[in-house]
């Protein structure tokens, strides 16, 4: 073959290429990955779903407190029988327009454990009615497993003992802070009790800026270097001093000597023993701080 001809084939292929890449990128992804990509995009059918006719889903409903509610509970999270909740259901999840729960519903279902569901004897159309209903309430919930569509409760969060809490206090708190100093007038400077509650759980309010960790090392030789801590493990200690250059110390156990001071410490160390009543308690003493 001459040298013509194979710079021909040559460029022949090369422009075939071109334009079959061209084509690839104007066309997309293949039918099968497109599809792929639906679905992993589209997990649950039920929350998918068009809103219910609302007469069926008011049918449902009425049904579904006659012949569910017992086992299901009325906010369908399960009942005093023992059902499961339905809002997390994987069943109830994935069921499209009754295919998966309509069988469970009609024929019934034996569980973890030995736990039955009992066949409903209900018509199509109100097996119909109650699919759609629980779709609805699945639909239209916050998020999965939070609770139905309504009004919104407000929730009173003052339960505890003032006394109690203030016993509490004095007893794990008042070494750093005080009713006062610090904490003076506290409970008109935070407009809520649940606000005041988060604020002294967490150690301060919402998005303040927190003090600064600092470490002083002490080396073999007595020289003190104290800064900033930017990182510390078991084998290196690194910090910032107030010149802003980052100094960094190798430790092998207790050489050289670490002495941190974590302004917040105390409030993360308290952070796994709080129990209910102590959150309860001490907020209801801190409400009373005017």
């Amino acid at each position: 073959m001459s040298r013509a001809m194979l710079k021909v084939v040559s460029v022949s292929w090369n422009v075939g290429t071109l334009v079959g890449l061209a084509a690839l990128l104007i066309v997309g992804p293949s039918p099968v990955h497109a599809g792929q990509q639906e679905r992993s995009q589209r997990p649950y059918p039920a929350l998918q779903r068009e809103p219910g006719d609302p007469e069926i889903v008011a049918r449902g409903r009425a049904i579904y407190g006659v012949s569910c509610r017992a086992c299901h509970g009325v906010d369908l999270r399960g009942g005093d029988l023992g059902g499961p909740n339905l809002l997390r259901s994987g069943l109830v999840l994935r069921d499209d327009r009754g295919d998966l729960m309509g069988p469970v519903i009609r024929d019934g279902q034996t569980g973890v454990g030995g736990s039955a569901m009992p066949p409903q004897n209900l018509s199509e159309d109100d097996l119909h009615a109650v699919v759609e209903y629980v779709h609805d309430v699945l639909g239209t919930a916050s998020r999965q497993g939070g609770p139905p569509p309504g009004e919104e409760v407000e929730l009173d969060i003052l339960v505890g003992d003032a006394t109690a809490g203030q016993t509490y206090f004095a007893d794990k708190c008042a070494t750093c802070h005080s009713p006062t100093g610090d904490l003076e007038g506290i409970a008109t400077r935070i407009d809520t009790p649940k606000e005041l509650q988060d604020t002294w759980v967490r150690g301060g309010a919402r998005n303040a800026e927190r003090p600064p960790i600092t470490v002083t090392v002490t080396e073999a030789s007595g020289n003190r270097v104290s800064g900033q801590l930017e990182r510390l493990s078991d084998f290196l200690v690194v910090l910032t001093d107030a010149d802003g250059r980052h100094r960094s110390f190798s430790r092998r156990g207790d050489t050289p000597r670490v002495e941190v001071d974590d302004p917040m410490g105390a409030h993360r160390d308290m952070l796994p023993l709080y129990g209910d009543a102590d959150i309860h308690n001490v907020t209801a003493y801190l409400v009373t701080l005017q």
